[in-house]
């Protein structure tokens, strides 16, 4: 089982920065990718970032540009810097852990809102 705990979510007023955080738990015995995803009111869940094991990264069109995923592995913490937010991004963001196998584990998510 792997656990993972998110933090950094708040309030902010657009065009500010917030950075998300992700520690992952448990069963861990290797690197693996770990994602960001979000959950607007009213919608679906969608992809925000992505970052591998070996530290490749990809982003949402929507983010691309404004937002920085990085990891730190030797804490199995994932982070996800957020600048110039738009009402837009207003959402729960969740991280993601990957173990092949058991597929992708969740954590609980962290509500991010962005005032106009």
């Amino acid at each position: 089982q792997v656990r993972l705990v998110e933090s950094g979510g708040g309030l902010v007023q657009a065009g500010g920065s917030l950075t998300l955080s992700c520690t992952a738990s448990g069963s861990i015995f290797t690197t693996n990718r770990m994602d960001w995803y979000r959950q607007a009111p009213g919608k679906q869940r969608e992809f925000v970032a992505r970052i591998t094991s070996g530290g490749t990264t990809n982003y949402a069109d929507s983010v691309k540009g404004r937002f920085v995923i990085s990891r730190d592995n030797a804490k199995n913490t994932v982070y996800l810097q957020m600048n110039n937010l738009k009402p837009e991004d207003t959402a729960v963001y969740y991280c993601t852990y990957y173990i092949p196998g058991p597929g992708d584990y969740w954590g609980h998510g962290t509500q991010v809102t962005v005032s106009s």
